[in-house]
């Protein structure tokens, strides 16, 4: 075992503190990553304050994790010492059911491995998160980054964020041809008109807010809808092939559905409060779909990593401190950041 240093939840109340613990060793499949860069993920907010399950306090959150790697176990062939990697949600999974065998390890049947507040398999103990210094992943949860230097920092929302919205358009095609919406224009919704514009498809912004017109219009879309003007949403009624829903506030998703053309699909991706769902003859009238959609698995975070090198396309985010986590959490709450924090990993006091 090796120890760790990294900064963590306490308690529910409490701010965050330094936190030392024991990593496994390097096992002969391992990657050790040194941690240069973590985001900060609303999910973090909710593990931390003990809102979605038992925290197991310390918690130490991260799951948008970018760094270099330090060292490799002996049957290791996809990365080397000093190559830059990412990990996101998953440190592993049962790797024999239908959903690891498709390449969908966020639906394993018997249980993904979550980067933290899981139990690791090789060990029984607790994962532990980005806010650290270094972490060791089976390489099979490694991913590649070939983003340049300057972008690294950018690159560790993909991770999450991207990820998350990349699997709907991937799925539901999105491209040429295609209208897709994408509802919400935050950390998840910024991602989604990037990547859907850089797709091909024609964009719609959903948004409450008329002031985020040109921000949106800026980040892909085509054209600005604004969800309190009945006029507006009339004007796009059953224009719509998918739309991508990130709000995680109280929302009436019938305002949505009836946007959607015959055999459209409305993926939910936000995690929140109970929405208001529409009347069922909305479903029966146009055959249209509501579906969910979570993270992705490793095959798709590296097809969406190398299409980000490729297209340019990194977050927009706000760099911080690590003694910053407890403020920070305050602004997400607030919806006072654009778009997404990334924790500078140097700023981790060394012990």
């Amino acid at each position: 075992m090796t120890t760790a240093h990294a900064w963590a939840a306490h308690a529910a109340e409490t701010p965050f503190a330094p936190f030392s613990f024991e990593r496994r060793e390097l096992g002969p499949h391992d990657v050790r990553i040194d941690i240069l860069h973590c985001g900060v993920c609303h999910s973090d907010i909710h593990f931390s304050k003990g809102e979605w399950g038992d925290p197991r306090y310390p918690c130490v959150p991260g799951h948008e994790i970018v760094g270099r790697v330090s060292a490799v176990g002996s049957s290791v062939t996809g990365f080397a010492v000093g190559d830059l990697a990412g990990v996101g949600c998953l440190v592993d999974s049962c790797g024999a059911c239908p959903s690891c065998g498709e390449g969908l390890e966020q639906y394993c049947e018997n249980g993904a491995t979550g980067t933290y507040n899981s139990t690791e398999k090789q060990t029984g103990l607790p994962t532990y998160g980005g806010y650290s210094n270094f972490i060791v992943v089976r390489e099979d949860f490694v991913l590649r980054i070939n983003h340049g230097e300057p972008d690294l920092a950018a690159v560790a929302p993909l991770l999450c964020a991207g990820i998350t919205v990349w699997s709907p358009l991937r799925h539901w095609q999105a491209g040429p041809g295609k209208t897709v919406g994408i509802a919400g224009i935050g950390g998840l919704g910024h991602m989604g008109l990037k990547l859907a514009h850089a797709l091909g498809a024609r964009v719609l912004a959903f948004t409450t807010s008329p002031a985020k017109a040109d921000e949106a219009r800026r980040l892909g879309a085509d054209e600005v809808v604004n969800v309190r003007d009945a006029d507006d949403l009339a004007r796009h009624a059953g224009s719509v092939d998918l739309i991508v829903n990130t709000v995680s506030a109280h929302q009436d998703l019938s305002l949505f559905t009836r946007l959607l053309r015959r055999d459209g699909t409305l993926v939910l991706v936000g995690a929140g409060e109970q929405p208001t769902y529409p009347n069922s003859f909305d479903f029966l009238a146009r055959r249209i779909s509501l579906a969910g959609s979570a993270i992705g698995g490793i095959a798709e975070t590296q097809e969406m990593l190398d299409f980000c090198a490729q297209h340019g396309i990194v977050a927009d985010i706000e760099q911080i401190a690590i003694q910053q986590v407890d403020e920070a959490y305050e602004r997400i709450l607030a919806s006072d950041v654009r778009y997404r924090f990334v924790i500078d990993m140097s700023t981790l006091p060394a012990g």
